[in-house]
């Protein structure tokens, strides 16, 4: 460890969209403070989820491994819990190292209250866990007989409304408090990893209603709608108040999106509390500490008639991310918007390598550091992503990007899609016939061709990927962990 160590503050929102920040010029959202944060340190404009779930993202996250070698590659049919027996874990390497480490918010670990590392935890598990510690607090804080869930709006709907009872009562509200409360409370002999693990913008989407009028009283941005979308208007589907495909009517997107928007402002405010703290009550510590601020994955959000995530679109993929050095410090920022291709393995060991620590063997992530530092040494060309079948089979997929390109394969169905984001963005045209794109897309092609040959899993044929069989795609570490990449796989 460092002589006079860092602080880590790793902060985690729940499905916020990579282009849900002013700082990544969203022509509504209202986010001061993170914009702030961006001004401060780095904004990676082409950060990615490469299994754009809960479970699967997460389990990248704590152990700095792609999906294969942690096992998960999605949610529903086929999915596996995270892990819970990782020899490596971000938490755990600094508890070894002997920082105090704490969880505020969301752990979605298996069980519930297994400890991934950390040595202390105050969970908000929504109705996963009923008892958990924000609930607990809520019963004993709310006026009797209200509940967290009396807004009325289910945990994966389309649907919005303002929250329903005091702001303080509301889960976002809850775990910035209990962060500070550690913060102020916590053994100053030790350095800190704290991980403040926001539920929300995740729906329900239902912000207090000063933060959910800021956006209904105005317009918001329609959704982008692909030429190739039409497959997602399923009218019975959408009937759904948990839907998760269906062309809605402007004013309900409109109100979905309010409360989405709404839920990411209300967020943003408790970084202001943050700060806030900091400034008045503990300066010396912040010019210490380095913030971190990532998502799991994005939220379509009515995005060619989708919703929630499990896709390879950018709404659901991208992710915001966010380095902040210490105040004090001699970290060099040369390059305060990195324009590098990125995902949640790499901040296993840029954290680590931050505050001086060795890095496992089991990490596959790359440091981030050389990029702030502008250093142009070679970096990771393209993030591979899937997921498993969960909404419907013919959603299962593969994706490579490189923030520039996506290539996309359906697995189920043998469709295959692909994207110039430079000149379309919201991913409206699908370029795969295309005459003068054919050798680029063989290309990618290949690569992804050459990613399941290294899997040895039988989904390649004639020099192309192609599905075996009806079972879902299973990787030999989902049943035990992978010792690193000197060990020969099973």
């Amino acid at each position: 460890m460092k002589t006079n160590p860092p602080n880590i503050i790793l902060i985690l929102a729940d499905q916020m969209r990579g282009d849900c920040l002013g700082a990544a010029g969203h022509p509504v959202v209202e986010t001061p403070f993170l914009d702030y944060l961006a001004s401060r340190g780095a904004f990676f404009r082409r950060a990615y989820s490469a299994v754009p779930s809960c479970l699967p993202a997460r389990a990248i996250l704590w152990t700095g491994q792609d999906q294969w070698h942690t096992g998960v590659l999605g949610m529903g049919p086929g999915g596996i819990p995270i892990p819970n027996d990782f020899p490596h874990t971000l938490p755990g390497e600094f508890r070894n190292a002997g920082y105090r480490v704490h969880l505020v918010g969301k752990g979605h670990f298996h069980p519930p209250r297994t400890s991934m590392g950390f040595e202390t935890a105050e969970l908000d598990e929504e109705a996963r866990l009923p008892d958990c510690d924000y609930r607990r607090w809520f019963a004993r804080e709310a006026p009797e007989g209200v509940t967290p869930d009396d807004h009325g709006v289910h945990f994966n709907s389309w649907h919005a409304h303002p929250w329903h009872t005091e702001e303080r009562l509301h889960p976002t509200a809850w775990t910035l408090w209990r962060a500070l409360e550690f913060l102020r409370r916590r053994d100053r002999s030790r350095p800190y990893f704290l991980n403040i693990s926001f539920t929300r913008p995740h729906s329900p989407y239902a912000p207090p209603a000063w933060y959910f009028d800021r956006y209904y009283r105005r317009a918001t941005p329609p959704p982008v709608v692909g030429d190739w979308a039409s497959r997602h208007d399923d009218p019975f589907t959408a009937l759904d108040p948990n839907a998760w495909r269906g062309q809605m009517r402007p004013e309900a997107i409109h109100r979905a999106r309010s409360g989405y928007l709404g839920e990411i402002s209300f967020l943003d405010t408790q970084i202001g509390r943050l700060l806030h703290f900091f400034e008045r009550e503990d300066p010396e510590s912040f010019r210490r500490t380095w913030i971190i601020f990532t998502s799991d994955h994005g939220d379509m959000q009515g995005d060619h008639h989708l919703w929630r995530k499990t896709y390879a679109y950018e709404g659901s993929a991208r992710i915001p991310l966010l380095i902040v050095p210490p105040l004090r410090s001699e970290f060099p920022i040369a390059d305060h918007r990195p324009d590098a291709c990125v995902e949640l393995r790499d901040l296993m060991p840029t954290i680590l390598e931050a505050a001086g620590l060795p890095i496992p063997p089991t990490v596959e992530g790359l440091s981030l550091l050389p990029l702030l530092r502008g250093e142009r040494a070679p970096f990771r060309p393209y993030v591979h992503g899937e997921h498993l079948a969960c909404y419907a089979p013919e959603m299962e997929m593969h994706y490579l990007t490189d923030g520039r390109r996506k290539f996309i394969w359906y697995s189920r169905t043998g469709e295959e899609q692909f994207f110039d984001l430079e000149q379309d963005p919201g991913e409206c045209h699908n370029r795969i016939e295309d005459p003068a794109r054919q050798s680029e897309i063989a290309l990618w092609r290949n690569r992804l061709t050459e990613i399941l040959e290294q899997r040895t899993c039988g989904w390649v044929r004639n020099g192309r990927p192609f599905r075996v069989g009806t079972d879902p795609l299973r990787s030999p570490w989902a049943d035990r962990r992978w010792p690193g990449p000197r060990v020969e796989e099973p």
